[in-house]
């Protein structure tokens, strides 16, 4: 009988009004979390969040990201170009995350509004065992980036069962989602790659309930296969806050999930102590690997015939296991490693001192031997490829602080200097024209041209297959000075050249209604526009107008004496225009002659 008063007396409640509403929201904020949140009106949201329902965002209306159609090969093939070493490991990933993305696309399809389809279906979540710096991240992100699907990277040992710094594991979706720029439907295309998961292993010597490691694990079984997160949690008020505001517009409630079924989980670690148990396992079979695995020195090889009962034994839930398909082991890294990797193009630490230096208007340029004694630098630190990036800060950090100050704008990076960088500074400085010293810069500055070339070459199948454009000696050059220019990878100066050549073609489509002559571009002409134009700074489109517009009264002359109204244009008509025109005129007159 109360309990029925007291609902009749709020019901007959007068409901608060926007302002009252606000004002009890702000004095409750206030004391729980001091001055650092307020209540701002009017909310601002995205147009998208009109068309909410109680079911949560339907993704309709929206540019469709997942429409996923690359070939392992191709990708096998783009890793290629960036990694150095580990094909069993780029072949499988390449493999099994372009089948996990187009496989998803391909159900989509069908898919319509049954949720029955897909379900029981089996994810290629990796799991990736190597040593530090071999390049585990960089190939996952490199991956990422290549299919254009948002990426989230996690350390295992932030996370407990109960949750970390106020959240938990789910944490990770919703960072995707915010990754993916709010797009849910993106969002439940993308990869969460989790770093150091040897460290959520439970431990052997513990009994009992480990949160901070079986409970992780368990933690991620639903995530891994498929569950549906809320995006609306209670320790976040931003989103408590937006959640009302939604049901005082709407007068519904918001349901924003994010379903993980598409969402590709990617797990690495070191796994230093799961060689004992691979071994033990091996000897009991009668198979080899006599080795003393209980050295400091990892035999990574041995890592190389783990199986999913090795992975339990070392302190994993099965369930966790069998959520984990694809198992990946990459190969250590030798110091010949260290020097390819250096000489790679792609490689972003020879990349990212260049950058540095261009920074200052520095153009640097490293000698073969050089790169051999950094790798050997590297090499003793034993961190892999990260021992590279520390031994060449180490010599070049008295240069990058010094040159800025002077007029110098060129840096040969020598043995001498690798080996004595104090003294090598001091003779650059107090010489900085030496004949030997520029000899020996340009020297290198036509090998490192050379090699770039060749590396185009080794790749020019791929880049064809990309573009369907021809490749040959003037290509690879203008695909070079933009690597040189932009200082980025020649992927991007491959993909930059593309841009430009549709530039230019668009705008020979368009020149028609701009001029009074019909004018199309061989691809000699098209390749000498893209070079004048990076020279000239200037985006190709333009340029090539404004080559057209010097050429227009020189071809309409033509065009009135000779009736010809559609003027194919080689690349001499690029480089000497009036020569060109010039010539035109001279046979247009030759011909004219001899029939009369």
């Amino acid at each position: 009988m109360e309990d029925k008063e007291i609902k009749n007396d709020r019901e007959g409640e007068r409901l608060p009004n926007q302002q009252e509403l606000e004002r009890e929201l702000s004095e409750y904020l206030s004391k729980k979390y001091g001055n650092r949140i307020k209540i701002i009106s009017p909310f601002l949201f995205p147009k998208s969040q009109e068309d909410e329902t109680e079911e949560g965002f339907t993704g309709e209306g929206k540019e469709s990201h997942t429409s996923f159609d690359m070939l392992p090969e191709e990708l096998e093939a783009f890793l290629d170009t960036f990694v150095v070493k580990q094909k069993h490991a780029k072949a499988v990933l390449a493999t099994k995350i372009c089948t996990h993305f187009n496989r998803a696309n391909y159900l989509k399809k069908f898919s319509g509004k049954k949720k029955s389809t897909g379900v029981g279906m089996i994810k290629n979540n990796v799991l990736m065992i190597g040593p530090t710096g071999v390049g585990k991240t960089y190939m996952i992100k490199l991956i990422a980036q290549k299919l254009g699907v948002p990426l989230v990277k996690g350390d295992a040992t932030k996370f407990s069962e109960t949750g970390y710094v106020g959240g938990d594991v789910e944490d990770l979706i919703r960072d995707l989602v915010y990754e993916a720029n709010d797009d849910i439907e993106f969002a439940e295309n993308g990869i969460i790659y989790i770093d150091e998961i040897d460290k959520i292993a439970s431990a052997k010597n513990i009994i009992g309930h480990d949160v901070s490691r079986t409970g992780v694990q368990r933690a991620l079984l639903k995530p891994m296969e498929e569950t549906d997160v809320d995006l609306k949690v209670p320790h976040d008020a931003v989103s408590q806050i937006q959640a009302i505001e939604h049901f005082r517009r709407t007068g519904k409630k918001e349901k924003r999930v994010v379903n993980t079924k598409n969402i590709l989980f990617i797990m690495s670690g070191a796994f230093g102590d799961l060689a004992d148990i691979i071994k033990k396992r091996l000897q009991k079979q009668g198979i080899g690997f006599e080795a003393d695995v209980r050295s400091q020195e990892v035999p990574w090889e041995i890592l190389k015939q783990v199986t999913a009962r090795d992975l339990v034994e070392f302190g994993f839930e099965t369930e966790f296991v069998g959520r984990l398909p694809v198992i990946v082991v990459l190969d250590e890294l030798t110091k010949d490693d260290f020097v390819e990797i250096l000489k790679n193009p792609n490689n972003p630490i020879i990349v990212s001192k260049r950058q540095d230096f261009r920074a200052y208007g520095i153009d640097v340029k490293f000698q073969d031997d050089a790169l051999i004694k950094i790798a050997e630098m590297a090499a003793e630190e034993k961190t892999g490829a990260r021992g590279l990036v520390s031994a060449i800060e180490k010599v070049l950090i008295p240069f990058e602080k010094h040159l800025p100050s002077t007029n110098i704008k060129r840096l040969l990076v020598t043995p001498d200097l690798v080996d004595d960088p104090e003294d090598t500074l001091k003779s650059i400085i107090e010489n900085p024209d030496s004949p030997e010293l520029l000899a020996a810069f340009e020297d290198m500055r036509k090998k490192e041209l050379e090699d770039i070339i060749g590396f185009i070459t080794s790749r020019e199948d791929d880049f064809r297959h990309m573009s369907g454009l021809d490749m040959y000696r003037e290509r690879r050059e203008i695909i070079a000075e933009l690597y040189y220019k932009t200082t980025s990878d020649i992927n991007t100066a491959f993909e930059d050249f593309i841009r430009m050549h549709k530039e230019v073609k668009q705008e020979e489509e368009l020149l028609s209604d701009k001029l009074d002559v019909k004018i199309i571009f061989d691809e000699s002409a098209i390749d000498s526009i893209i070079r004048q134009a990076i020279e000239a700074g200037r985006d190709p489109g333009p340029y090539t107008f404004y080559l057209a517009k010097k050429l227009e009264y020189g071809l309409k002359l033509v065009k009135d004496r000779s009736g010809i109204d559609e003027f194919v244009l080689s690349s001499e008509a690029i480089i000497n225009m009036e020569e060109y025109i010039n010539g035109m005129l001279k046979k247009y007159y030759r011909e004219h002659f001899r029939t009369e």
